[in-house]
């Protein structure tokens, strides 16, 4: 017989709002309602969740090493990019307006491929929770992995939960409080080096930390690893749940994507029930395999039975079907009594007919079709992206000067980026007037047919003023259509940028 756990396992526990399912009267829906409706505010029931063991627990620790390990390493990633460029591979340099991820750039006017980026990682996860329900809390949301990482210290230094249960109920002696020290020392180490990681996104990974041990690093680096590691430390530590169920808005959005055949962790109420004790060799008949043992309960981070249906609490960390099938294998019963299950595979049953999973549908379709055209669209604008940029400011007070040969001058300012990690010259060169002449301010060098040429370094934006004067005998209008065109003297680059020159109203 399966071992009921000790009342203290579920104590201090509200049963949070149901769902009514076919097997749960409606009477008793309204009383655990009302029961959790008592008050508008309750305060925080701490959660001491068992360690579980079994498949669905073995992917977690490894989704956690995996990605607190992309996390914390990922700064001291290098990528070559040539001389006087960050040799960061990902790299967000707030300093010169610039973000790198191994070899793409991208400047602050290529901003779109941000919004992208998160156009598609949000109809990807839409994608994911219309197929696998809250799959994405329960295993790679950053407040799972790293409460994960603090229930590991907690219960290295308190024990498991019956452990921690007791010595919250016990005095405080010299052995209570060293525990207690030994895990806040552990939590603290671990939000410093969070926070810290953090900021080595924001600057040269070794320089930075070079800085940080000779305590010479700026202010601002030591005020955002503060305020990272307070964050970390607070949430991680103290709120847990409590960020999933109230601070989240995802919980509540999620229900818009999911369907009758979304694969979620269910509890298979119609082979459960009815539920009860079960002595070995009694018989199974006219009965459910659960067997009340709360298991599910006491291994659940979130302190809800997933006994009582789909819950707005449930992050789906499947935690419940490796603690329900060490159970079911116990007592010589199928695995399987939770498990990832669908609305349409209970009606199923109901009726007779066998289950099956519907991965493929319309829902599904839409999202992975805009994916594909998002991911596309990003995918061709970086293949075909300029190497050149070219901004053009007319002067607009002046909007023209009359020389005394009687010519009129136009000002310009025109911004030439080079966006590759060579250094490169460009010809300027204006279309729209039959008679000009042009000077740029600061450059001598001139191509072959008396075009100004002009010299921009790698990765570099340069800003030249220059004049263009035309005889007044050419002027045709108080406004004239020009274009000034910059090329790329040793490539295919070319920039065509229109405006127009100003003249006396005629």
């Amino acid at each position: 017989m399966a071992t009921e756990p000790n009342e203290s396992d579920i104590s201090g526990q509200d049963l949070p709002p149901v769902v009514p399912h076919k097997h749960v009267e409606r009477a008793d829906v309204e009383a655990v309602n009302k029961a959790a409706n008592r008050s508008l505010y309750a305060a925080q029931k701490k959660i001491h969740p068992k360690r579980a063991k079994g498949t669905f627990r073995t992917i977690k620790w490894w989704v956690m090493i995996v990605t607190l390990g992309i996390y914390y390493f990922s700064p001291w990633i290098r990528w070559d990019r040539g001389p006087g460029i960050p040799d960061q591979a990902i790299l967000v340099d707030i300093a010169h307006s610039r973000f790198y991820f191994f070899f793409i750039e991208i400047w602050p006017q290529e901003v779109y491929y941000i919004t992208g980026l998160l156009i598609l990682s949000a109809i990807g996860l839409f994608l994911v929770t219309s197929t696998l329900g809250r799959i994405w809390c329960g295993y790679t949301c950053p407040q799972t992995v790293w409460v994960d990482l603090f229930l590991v210290a907690e219960r290295f230094f308190e024990g498991d939960r019956n452990a921690r249960i007791k010595l919250d109920k016990a005095k405080w002696s010299l052995s209570k409080l060293a525990k207690r020290t030994a895990k806040h020392v552990t939590w603290l180490i671990i939000s410093v080096l969070t926070g810290g990681a953090w900021v080595f996104y924001m600057n040269d990974a070794p320089t930075l930390m070079h800085q940080l041990l000779a305590f010479d690093a700026p202010l601002t680096t030591w005020f955002w690893i503060l305020v990272l590691t307070c964050t970390t430390y607070l949430l991680g530590g103290f709120a847990r749940e409590q960020v999933c169920t109230y601070m989240c808005p995802w919980p509540r959005i999620q229900g818009v994507m999911m369907d009758e055949d979304t694969l979620a962790v269910m509890y298979r109420y119609d082979r459960g029930e009815p539920r009860g004790p079960h002595k070995k060799n009694e018989s199974w008949d006219n009965r459910g395999d659960c067997i009340d043992c709360r298991q599910c309960m006491v291994v659940c981070p979130m302190g809800i039975d997933i006994r009582d249906g789909m819950q707005l609490e449930c992050i789906q960390c499947s935690l419940c079907i490796d603690a329900c099938d060490a159970v079911m294998e116990k007592i010589d019963r199928p695995r399987g009594l939770i498990a990832y299950d669908s609305l349409t595979n209970f009606d199923r049953r109901a009726q007779g007919k066998p289950e099956k999973r519907h991965i493929v549908r319309p829902r599904t379709l839409l999202y992975t079709m805009f994916m594909i055209i998002v991911g596309g669209i990003m995918l061709y604008g970086l293949m075909h992206r300029s190497t050149l940029e070219v901004n053009v400011l007319r002067d607009r007070n002046p909007l023209f000067v009359q020389l005394s040969s009687g010519d009129i001058r136009n000002g310009y300012t025109v911004k030439i980026l080079n966006k590759t990690h060579d250094i490169h010259t460009y010809s300027l060169a204006i279309s729209g007037l039959s008679s000009y002449k042009i000077k740029v301010e600061g450059v001598t060098e001139k191509t072959a047919d008396g075009k100004p040429v002009i010299r921009v370094e790698r990765d570099q934006l340069r800003a030249v003023k220059i004049y263009i004067s035309v005889p007044k005998a050419e002027i045709s209008g108080d406004s004239m259509d020009i274009s000034i065109i910059v090329r790329e003297l040793a490539g295919k680059a070319v920039s065509r940028n229109d405006t127009t020159f100003k003249g006396p109203k005629m």
